[in-house]
């Protein structure tokens, strides 16, 4: 992603963000796009609070799809074939996706308080979806938090499994999507 922002003539600073320096400025936002759950979050947190002119807002994000049942239903056998001991459980989803992932905004909104530099978080939903062809959502597949550390054969298993799923649905799927945004504004005072 930096060479792609350095290529469109975008300044980029590449770090982790608990060990980055602001170096004395100040922005009006701190986002973090799908990403946050990486970062500690009462560190990220802080970190965020350092950047940030007083007013200015902490805005994590994640985009969460809600499969369709048959795509469900075969994660989790090829998980549960190819990686039992996973913690990623796709049966979580099978509900209502955006409450399965209820933990992680409480714990980043827990991240934010603990640094008593933000106001109250507050949780902002947007819904979307997205048409993908087969091959488009076996391309993002891989990407899920989830399955990221899996051996190349074990994610072609699991691939295939998705992917016959996906073959049941006709030559697309339609995900719907609710990107949570879990907000706060630097308290003036911190």
């Amino acid at each position: 992603m930096a060479a792609f922002a350095r290529r469109s003539h975008i300044e980029v600073e590449v770090a982790r963000f608990e060990d980055w320096q602001p170096a004395g400025r100040q922005f009006d936002a701190v986002i973090g796009g799908t990403a946050w759950h990486w970062v500690d979050p009462v560190v990220g947190a802080a970190k965020a609070a350092q950047a940030l002119r007083p007013g200015g807002r902490l805005a994590p994000f994640h985009h969460v799809p809600q499969l369709p049942a048959e795509v469900i239903d075969a994660l989790a056998q090829a998980l549960q074939r190819v990686a039992p001991d996973s913690p990623f459980n796709p049966g979580l989803l099978r509900g209502s996706a955006v409450d399965a992932y209820q933990p992680l905004f409480a714990k980043i909104a827990d991240g934010i308080r603990r640094t008593g530099s933000f106001s109250e978080p507050e949780q902002w939903r947007f819904t979307w979806e997205r048409t993908y062809s087969r091959e488009e959502w076996l391309d993002q597949l891989p990407t899920f938090g989830g399955l990221t550390q899996l051996p190349a054969d074990k994610m072609e298993e699991v691939l295939d499994s998705a992917g016959a799923a996906l073959d049941k649905l006709g030559d697309h799927a339609t995900m719907p999507y609710t990107s949570v945004v879990i907000t706060s504004t630097r308290s003036p005072t911190a």
